[in-house]
């Protein structure tokens, strides 16, 4: 009969090191998720709509994350990315990409 899953020390060895080693993405995204949530209710909105803003918000954040390292910043940096997303939001991180998209499609 195999031991309980619960029961392996293994494996909470091998969550535990995963969280360890995943943590400051975690943080990052829960943060944004925080952040965006309380920034939507204060400013009056519906649940509805402070879950679909900290949803996308987040997911931006785990977006960034790669950039990120690709421009050399250490990992710790997820967590200020994170909650500058929550901040600004989705509408507003997407007026600066169309803005700085479309001085890059000018220069081309």
């Amino acid at each position: 009969m195999s031991k309980m899953p619960e029961k392996d020390p293994s494996i909470w060895a091998a969550l535990l090191a995963w969280l360890s080693q995943h943590m400051p993405v975690l943080y990052a995204a829960g943060l944004c998720f925080l952040v965006a949530l309380i920034r939507v209710i204060y400013g009056g909105g519906t649940r509805r709509q402070a879950l679909l803003e900290a949803a996308l918000c987040t997911l931006i954040t785990l977006g960034l994350i790669p950039v990120l390292e690709w421009c050399g910043l250490p990992e710790s940096m997820a967590t200020a990315a994170g909650v500058f997303t929550g901040f600004l939001g989705v509408k507003k991180i997407g007026e600066y990409a169309d803005r700085w998209l479309g001085r890059k499609a000018d220069e081309a």
